[in-house]
């Protein structure tokens, strides 16, 4: 056997830093989505979820980019594009039709209008099918930011199949995948590397954009700030039509990727008691959307006061349900929605087999339970 083969046998070892940094960005979705209803009537509150929203999702698509292969697809893991991607986008946007016809009276069932959060699992299968083509140009990293740039000047690109979220945020999928493809994080020793003073400036940049969400608030509601944020609507569509709104994007993709970083820096390295539960983001997304639903629709997270009760009380009780969706018993009566095998829908049932490592579609890999 050569020496360049025994690395391929070599079990991976697994790197908690990676679990817990999953685990802690599905909490801050989890809490994003969980006190949007409060920034109507709460600064802090608003303050609070632009400081979330600036980063939370690139941070994600990062993750996802650093665990995803620009090579050639093999037929099994075509299948699973299938399997973990799409079908379970298509069962859940049918669970929402039918949710809306119950609570609401009337349901407009449209797979190519994701629904809520269901714009991600397009985005990662989009993600996964544009990333062999860009690895083959020269500068893949450039491409991928002129792509994320130029999708805002097109006001022919928007949320149908989540295009324009997706191209949006393709330049963080493109960096992760870059990360991982030029050793970046191996060589520099950035899980390692953890000096005080790295540790300090990671607080002293997040603690910064706080300070500048909460002093220019009335600025960054008058101009939509928070839509900036979504990387979905064109820059007219954001009432930016000027030639130079691309610019915007630069500074605003400049500020995720800092303050992504700043969040990397502060994620626990070592394994902790909730470092498994970083294995099943995918159940936490795509579930905790059902739980919160009836609170937002029902207006009961409208006027709460004091903020300085109800947004620490909603912040803990965010992190609960991330808990919550991530254990067993919830993996166990929710799997073959979030994690179908339809072995009868493939020409070569072989392809797709309960024994196979399960993945979660942000690259997390874990043997069956």
């Amino acid at each position: 056997m050569s020496s360049a083969a025994v690395p391929q046998d070599r079990p991976r070892r697994r790197v908690p830093f990676w679990d817990n940094a999953r685990f802690a960005c599905i909490v801050l979705v989890v809490l994003g989505h969980g006190i949007q209803r409060l920034i109507y009537d709460s600064d802090i509150s608003y303050a609070f979820y632009l400081l979330i929203y600036a980063f939370h999702m690139p941070a994600f698509a990062i993750i996802s980019g650093y665990f995803s292969k620009a090579s050639s697809p093999t037929r099994r893991q075509m299948a699973r594009v299938i399997t973990d991607i799409l079908v379970p986008y298509v069962i859940f946007e049918g669970l929402w039709a039918l949710t809306k016809w119950l609570v609401e009276g009337q349901a407009d069932p449209n797979l190519t209008k994701p629904s809520w959060t269901l714009w991600f699992l397009l985005a990662l299968g989009i993600f996964r099918l544009v990333l062999p083509y860009l690895a083959l140009l020269r500068w893949p990293l450039l491409w991928a930011f002129i792509i994320s740039i130029g999708v805002g000047y097109m006001q022919n690109v928007d949320s149908t199949f989540s295009l324009s979220r997706t191209l949006g945020l393709l330049f963080f999928f493109t960096l992760g995948w870059w990360l991982r493809e030029h050793d970046i994080v191996r060589r520099f020793r950035l899980i390692e590397f953890r000096p005080w003073w790295l540790r300090v400036c990671a607080i002293a940049a997040l603690g910064a954009w706080a300070f500048v969400c909460w002093l220019w608030l009335p600025l960054w509601d008058e101009i939509d700030l928070r839509f900036w944020f979504f990387y979905d609507d064109s820059y007219a569509g954001l009432a930016a039509d000027q030639w130079w709104a691309g610019a915007i994007r630069v500074v605003l993709m400049a500020l995720a990727v800092v303050l992504s970083a700043a969040f990397f820096a502060l994620v626990p390295r070592r394994a902790t008691w909730w470092t498994h539960f970083g294995q099943y983001t995918m159940y936490v997304y795509l579930l905790h959307s059902f739980v919160l639903y009836p609170f937002r629709e029902s207006g009961i997270l409208r006027g709460l006061d004091p903020t300085w009760i109800w947004l620490p009380l909603i912040t803990v009780v965010a992190v609960l349900i991330a808990f919550g969706l991530s254990t067993r018993p919830v993996r166990r009566l929710f799997r073959p929605l979030i994690e179908p095998r339809p072995r009868r829908l493939f020409a070569d049932p072989s392809l797709v087999s309960a024994q196979d490592h399960r993945s979660d579609p942000t690259g997390s890999r874990r043997r069956p339970e």
